[in-house]
């Protein structure tokens, strides 16, 4: 473990701290859910790369086990049959964020993959707290297997689940989720996720003031979404699952400088332990919510490079030699 406080920023991710810092806004954890929802699709793609053109964008509505339609938006870079599909979970803490905040992200990441993109609106809190949101993602998945492949005209045979932080831990239990009922997935696609039952991590300690994502931030979240009794819950904490053997292939995405990248790395370990194949890319100098930086940032377009190329190796169909 290093020593001597936080990594270095890159001088890029420095200078946009200090503009993000000049900037008038309240923190979102002074707002309600509903302001601070708001406030965060207001922000939502300043710094993103220009919004990829995709010859399909198709909006669905996905039952959840309540009767419930689930938001959701299909992005096909072709509308030619039978391509594989990420379903891509959205970061926000539980509490924000949308499948609106998500759209460039998950665009550049089927234009790049040659994959479809099924984002899901998942139910957010403390309207539904956990866990919802787990329900709603094993749903979604479940569905897309089932009829949603097939109705949609994509391979059900090739099907990855990925997400950012709040999104990369639905997209590992999940990944639990689909070894337990037997569905084989190709991929899981972890981007900086969460994934202990409390912020107790030496990095959490060095980036507990963090512009992106501090501490008194990450407790409003969980604040919202769960209760302290509950935070034991594997489906809250993916590294307390009883055991990750026979998971999906996982490869995840971290940021240097973010409190939660000693939890990242730990699920790569506890994933490798138990023979799962983990590809593992920090990408150094940069802090939380990096990858949607990408008009500012060079490490946020390597990012969607190396995402793409991870999910392309993971989806491409199998040849079968006579």
């Amino acid at each position: 473990m290093k020593t001597g406080g936080p990594a270095p920023l890159t001088p890029a991710m420095r200078l946009l701290l200090e503009r993000m810092a000049r900037a008038p806004y309240p923190p979102l954890h002074t707002l309600s859910a509903q302001a601070a929802r708001q406030a965060y699709e207001k922000s939502a793609g300043v710094l993103e790369v220009p919004k990829p053109t995709l010859a399909r964008v198709q909006e669905l509505a996905i039952p959840a086990r309540d009767g419930t339609a689930l938001r959701a938006r299909l992005l096909a870079p072709s509308a030619a049959p039978g391509l594989p599909v990420l379903l891509y979970l959205h970061g926000g803490g539980f509490t924000i964020g949308s499948i609106d905040t998500h759209d460039t992200l998950c665009r550049v990441l089927a234009a790049q993959s040659g994959a479809a993109v099924l984002a899901l609106d998942y139910r957010l809190a403390p309207e539904h707290r956990f866990p919802t949101a787990v329900h709603d993602a094993w749903d979604a998945l479940q569905w897309l297997v089932g009829e949603g492949a097939r109705t949609l005209g994509l391979d059900a045979a090739r099907i990855a689940v990925g997400g950012d932080s709040a999104g990369g831990t639905l997209a590992a239990v999940s990944s639990i989720q689909a070894r337990d009922a037997g569905l084989p997935l190709a991929l899981q696609l972890l981007v900086y996720p969460g994934t202990t039952a409390h912020q107790d991590t030496p990095s959490h300690a060095a980036h507990a003031d963090d512009p992106m994502l501090d501490r008194l931030q990450i407790d409003w979240f969980f604040a919202q979404y769960i209760d302290p009794a509950q935070r034991a819950d594997w489906r809250f904490a993916p590294l307390l699952a009883d055991d990750v053997d026979g998971v999906a292939p996982a490869w995840l995405g971290l940021a240097e400088c973010d409190p939660l990248v000693d939890e990242g790395v730990m699920y790569a370990d506890r994933l490798r332990a138990a023979g799962v194949p983990v590809g593992l890319e920090i990408y150094r100098g940069v802090v939380h919510g990096f990858v949607q930086m990408g008009r500012a940032l060079p490490e946020a377009r390597r990012f969607h490079h190396d995402a793409a190329q991870a999910l392309r190796e993971a989806l491409k169909p199998e040849i079968h030699h006579d």
